[in-house]
């Protein structure tokens, strides 16, 4: 007997590309598993299969940074609680991170992608569901967004659960109104500018070093679950003034927009990974 879970939840997170470095990124997540009836005529309760998949998700994927422990382009060191990694990425670009070991995800794999994160996870699941389920199988997917889309990386130190770990981030739409009318060329316009970006704060700036020669950025807090440090080429940020909850990004585009067409109303809903975020109107 075959069951399906479609969309059974939806995890956001960073990963590091070997293209494009630090990605954020927002995967649904579906669950299939092949078994024989149970004495309940079930292959398995879909409560179970939802609260058991779910809470390893939020607990193992969801708002952390992924990274491929079989790539040859990582280095990596650990001390303590404490992770510290270097990533090399693109036309001799690097990154370096350091963070507490529960904010990042290592995973057995050369590369992040749908279908390995999917067989990474059905190894640490599988013995979690009962005897009755013979084969598991997850997988991952993308939003269908049908307008422009920016994948953005940010971490919130105030934040008081894992929204404070400074390496995660989201796959987001945005929509933009002018005078009550659809801005598409704004829309693209702001989803060109943060293709793949880290918003920073300027509080957690600390530094502004060379790797390899490369102008970068160094951020640098402490938050309720440790210390945590990024370095990222300049390139690759964006800086603004507050934290970067997506009320203060909506709130920035909408203002920033304002500027540029003082004569017109503004309105910004900016989206947060699926389904949720802020509308900022100017």
């Amino acid at each position: 007997m075959h069951l399906f879970v479609d969309n059974l939840t939806n995890v956001d997170f960073s990963y590091l590309c070997p293209e494009r470095g630090l990605l954020g990124e927002t995967w649904l997540a579906h669950v299939q598993m092949d078994g024989k009836l149970d004495e309940q005529g079930m292959v398995c309760d879909f409560g179970e299969v939802k609260k058991v998949t779910r809470l390893w998700l939020d607990a193992e994927v969801d708002h952390r940074l992924l990274v491929p422990a079989d790539a040859d382009n990582l280095t990596l060191t650990e001390t303590g609680d404490q992770l510290q990694l270097v990533w090399r990425f693109g036309d001799g670009l690097s990154l370096q991170c350091r963070s507490p070991r529960q904010a990042i995800c290592l995973v057995e794999a050369p590369v992040i992608t749908p279908a390995n994160l999917a067989r990474w996870s059905v190894a640490q699941l599988a013995p979690q569901f009962p005897r009755s389920v013979a084969r598991l199988q997850v997988g991952f997917s993308e939003e269908n967004i049908d307008g422009p889309f920016y994948h953005y990386s940010h971490g919130l130190k105030k934040h008081a659960g894992n929204c404070q770990r400074i390496a995660h981030g989201h796959r987001s739409r945005i929509d933009i109104w002018q005078n009550g009318r659809p801005a598409p060329a704004l829309e693209h316009q702001w989803a060109e500018r943060w293709q793949d970006i880290y918003i920073g704060t300027r509080e957690d700036l600390i530094a502004a070093p060379e790797l390899d020669g490369v102008p970068c950025y160094q951020f640098s807090y402490a938050a309720q679950q440790g210390d945590f440090e990024l370095i990222l080429p300049q390139a690759c940020c964006y800086l603004i003034d507050t934290d970067s909850t997506v009320e203060y990004i909506a709130s920035h585009i909408a203002a920033t927009l304002k500027l540029q067409h003082p004569n017109t109303v503004i309105k910004v809903k900016a989206y947060e990974g699926l389904g949720k975020g802020a509308i900022a109107e100017h």
